[in-house]
């Protein structure tokens, strides 16, 4: 019995080292393809995105897709962004996630490039893409004076899901500023579905979370008050 137990501790060892050498390859293969010129590479990256994003499910458009996230990371320009939001709308996790981790870090670094193809998204994108629902609560991680108007545009889109998303993601940034904008949607009869995949559906309007929020906001508004008149108080 030892003998077989012996065989297959060395059966996993050489599993897991083939593992390791596998992530060892993909590196040095990511940080080749980092080098190369962004005309050339650029190109490569979008035509496999475009082929990905086509595939739907399929397991092994979502790891192309987020490896080309990952590399589209690191190139300059309008056209990546645009890629990445477009990744944004993938069905596959990993690649959403590895999407909104670039434009993330991208936001940080260079807000404005962010701002300006989230502006181009609003406008491009049908309004059923996936990514307009994502990409407020990407922003909302962001400290930057210009997310709070760009989330307020959200809130006239065509899309009922993408206004809930800003809806939230203005509830969670915590600004009063917000309220006057989302008393524009006080009385939106649509509806949407908060329950994830997991869960029972959970409809609601978007009048009542454009209520929440508000009153969430109200809430803060009232505690720097407080605050305020503390501090004066001294």
């Amino acid at each position: 019995m030892a003998g077989k137990n012996d065989l297959m501790a060395v059966g996993i060892s050489s599993l897991l080292e083939d593992l390791f050498e596998a992530e060892r390859a993909v590196r040095r293969a990511q940080a080749e393809l980092a080098k190369q010129k962004a005309s050339e590479l650029l190109p490569l990256l979008r035509k496999t995105a475009e082929l990905a994003l086509a595939q739907g499910e399929d397991a092994d458009a979502g790891m192309k897709l987020a490896r080309c996230a990952e590399l589209l990371g690191e190139i300059d320009g309008a056209e990546p962004v645009d890629l990445l939001i477009d990744v944004l709308a993938a069905d596959a996790p990993e690649a959403r996630l590895a999407a909104g981790e670039a434009l993330e870090e991208r936001a940080f670094a260079r807000f404005k490039e962010v701002a300006l193809g989230i502006e181009r998204a609003l406008t491009r994108l049908p309004k059923e893409s996936p990514a307009l629902s994502e990409l407020p609560y990407m922003l909302a991680e962001v400290p930057e004076p210009g997310v709070l108007p760009l989330l307020n545009r959200f809130l006239g889109h065509a899309s009922a899901d993408a206004v809930a998303s800003a809806i939230e993601a203005l509830a969670q940034l915590g600004d009063p500023g917000a309220r006057q904008h989302l008393r524009a949607r006080i009385d939106d009869k649509r509806t949407v579905d908060l329950g994830d995949e997991d869960a029972e559906s959970t409809k609601v309007t978007i009048g009542e979370l454009a209520r929440e929020a508000i009153s969430l906001l109200d809430e803060v508004a009232a505690a720097e008050g407080e605050t305020r008149s503390r501090g004066k108080g001294r």
